[in-house]
């Protein structure tokens, strides 16, 4: 009989696993949603299977998922092809692991004090991760036609993630340089929150050291949690465990954050911080995970 109940059991385990629904499994465990047989059978492995269900949610969790704007280019010098490539996808990226990304609520330039509209160039195409499976995201090209810094952002629609039982938005920036004047690269685009930087977000060596300001509705968060992480587009970096994947920083009491890039490509940088309203998932209030996510390449 007990083997009977134990293939049951995987059975069930199967389908609410499925559903990958934190908020479905605490129901579970309230008894309230879910009521298997075996369940009911072993209220013992009741408990211990949402503990199962739990860790096996969580795997594949952890991995912090980061808007991204890559750009064909940081610095676009005189005598240069003026056609600028974009990249934007909603991805992990030490992993170059994949997500799928949906038209955004808003993409474009900022250039000399001046917003120009970006969403209808967006391309809707696949690409294929590190396993070799297939995402949506989207592709633009930006043709560049004047001196200065051009700073590229986006607003993502709200993506409903369960294992943290909320929802997730990050406004990504980028900073292109336009043929040599380096005017504007602290600039504010006026996004619910943003990594204002202090060092100028391009032109920058390997080990160089890297400031900005976390800011939310224009002012700085005091002790804002960033993390950091690299884009290993080619798999060639090995994290020894789990924490070197992501870095995380802390803000000082001014919103100010520092990091020191150790080798070259783009890095990441997302301040998380929650919004003061919620959103409603399934009927009930939701808190939602806002973030300033900036793009910079080292050299």
């Amino acid at each position: 009989m007990t083997n009977i109940y134990l293939n049951r059991l995987y059975e069930e385990l199967k389908i609410i696993h499925k559903s990958a629904n934190l908020s479905a499994l605490v129901q579970v465990g309230r008894n309230a949603s879910v009521k298997g047989p075996v369940f009911r059978s072993f209220p013992m492995l009741k408990v211990i299977s949402l503990v199962v269900i739990v860790l096996l949610a969580g795997i594949g969790q952890a991995q912090a998922h980061f808007q991204m704007i890559i750009p064909s280019d940081d610095m676009v010098a005189q005598g240069e092809s003026r056609n600028l490539k974009l990249d934007l996808l909603f991805w992990h990226p030490f992993e170059n692991k994949g997500m799928n990304m949906v038209e955004p609520v808003q993409f474009g330039v900022l250039e000399r004090d001046k917003k120009t509209d970006l969403l209808p160039s967006l391309k809707k195409v696949k690409m294929s991760d590190a396993d070799g499976k297939s995402f949506d995201m989207f592709k633009a090209k930006y043709a560049m036609r004047k001196p200065g810094d051009h700073i590229f952002y986006v607003e993502p629609k709200p993506y409903w993630e369960p294992s943290e039982d909320s929802f997730i938005v990050h406004y990504t920036k980028v900073i292109v340089n336009g043929f040599g004047l380096e005017e504007g690269w602290d600039t504010e685009v006026g996004l619910k929150t943003e990594i204002v930087p202090l060092t100028r977000p391009y032109g920058l060596w390997t080990g160089n050291v890297f400031q900005g300001i976390v800011k939310v509705k224009g002012k700085p968060v005091p002790f804002s949690e960033v993390e950091v992480e690299f884009y290993n587009q080619d798999g060639s970096k090995k994290a020894p465990g789990d924490p070197m994947i992501t870095q995380v920083v802390k803000a000082d009491a001014n919103g100010v954050f520092t990091y020191a890039m150790p080798f070259k490509g783009w890095w990441g940088f997302a301040a998380l911080n929650e919004d003061d309203k919620k959103m409603k998932f399934e009927g009930k209030p939701k808190s939602v995970e806002i973030g300033a996510v900036l793009w910079v390449k080292t050299h």
